[in-house]
């Protein structure tokens, strides 16, 4: 096996050790119980990673790889119906949530008094924002982008509806079902940023 297959491969035993970690204890896991975690040294992990805050960027990183949200937004932003557009970002983006919730929420959490979780998280929702943005570019091109609101506006009524912390409100403080969430933000989104048909 070459240096760089076992380097891969304890990066990537990392990030799942450290994925595992912060989902049961939270995001202010200790590098040292990650470490212990694989079997490997502190110094290891900082070897990979840099800081703890590179850590947990490549975390957060990690699983929009292994959960493909990226594949899923731009399958989305290629359908040629702008209704569709949106309904197909909106269905990945609700299918990831669930996901990755026991890390965002434990990282949402921390952004005032831990810079490297702040860090982590604004990494990830600047490029969640990004391709809001460009859904909403798309939308707009195509004349679909009811009057009265700019790609900008639109993308962040989409992003700050849809966020991480709205979800779980209503997943977990309401007790909604997951399909009545998704289907009420579609709703509301549909009918608040797309001329009607």
């Amino acid at each position: 096996m070459s240096t760089n297959i076992r380097g891969d491969k304890t990066r990537s035993d990392l990030l799942d050790a450290a994925w595992d970690l912060v989902s049961e204890q939270g995001a202010d896991v200790s590098v040292s119980k990650i470490a212990k975690a694989v079997g490997i040294s502190r110094q290891t992990v900082y070897l990979h990673f840099g800081t703890r805050g590179g850590l947990l960027v490549a975390l957060v990183r990690r699983a929009d790889d292994r959960f493909e949200i990226r594949e899923q937004f731009e399958a989305a932003l290629n359908l040629e119906c702008p209704t569709d557009r949106l309904s197909m970002t909106l269905k990945a983006w609700l299918e990831f949530v669930p996901r990755i919730y026991p890390v965002a929420k434990d990282l949402i959490r921390l952004r005032e008094t831990d810079p490297e979780a702040a860090a982590a998280w604004a990494d990830r929702m600047e490029e969640l924002r990004e391709w809001l943005l460009d859904l909403m570019r798309s939308i707009e091109r195509d004349g679909a982008l009811k009057e009265g609101w700019s790609s900008q506006e639109a993308s962040e009524f989409f992003w700050a509806h849809t966020s991480v912390q709205v979800w779980g409100l209503l997943k977990y403080d309401c007790g909604w079902d997951e399909q009545v969430i998704a289907a009420h933000l579609e709703a509301t989104l549909a009918q608040t940023l797309l001329q009607a048909d």
